[in-house]
């Protein structure tokens, strides 16, 4: 049986918990590997022993080589200036580089952009990225299923993600209408 692999980065400074939050929630069937800046990778090494880690600045790394086989990636949170480089097709680290072995072989990528208001120039990058079956999903939340906590928010957008990846979960409270 075929072991899904994952790439999960984070670029931009602002909510990177998405994904520390995410790795920690993948199920461990799946292969995962993380993408940070070097001091949160020194977290993350301490705190979970089931992940790879690699370097940005490492562009040989065997996540960029779309012979090493990777399902899926997403960036949570996804910055303005690492969606604009995709867009462009720009691969100058190890998140550009992989997101466009992503495209090339038409894997599921996911960038979740946490800036805003988005601009002209933002929209119509991600215009252009979602015309090539690139998902934005910023993290956006919904009431409906009530979240009450910090912690119950970040459920609710991750699930959503996951479900987009295909990754079976209950983090967060699905849509229902009572029969009467």
């Amino acid at each position: 049986m075929k072991k899904n692999k994952i790439v999960v980065a984070s670029s931009g400074a602002s909510g990177v918990t998405f994904g520390m939050k995410i790795m920690q929630l993948l199920p461990k069937t799946i292969e995962k590997h993380f993408i940070m800046t070097e001091s949160s990778k020194v977290v993350l090494s301490q705190e979970m022993n089931d992940v790879t880690t690699h370097d940005n600045k490492n562009i040989a790394a065997s996540i960029a080589s779309g012979s090493f086989g990777v399902d899926a990636m997403i960036i949570a949170p996804c910055s303005m200036n690492t969606l604009a480089k995709i867009a462009c097709g720009i691969s100058d680290n190890l998140i550009t580089r992989c997101a466009a072995v992503m495209i090339k072989e038409q894997k599921k990528l996911i960038l979740a952009p946490r800036e805003m208001p988005f601009s002209a120039i933002a929209l119509e990058n991600m215009h252009k990225l979602a015309t090539l079956g690139i998902i934005i999903a910023p993290p956006v939340m919904a009431y409906y299923s009530q979240q009450q906590t910090l912690d119950a928010m970040e459920n609710f957008v991750i699930g959503k993600w996951f479900d987009l990846l295909g990754i079976e979960n209950n983090l967060y409270k699905r849509w229902q209408i009572e029969e009467s």
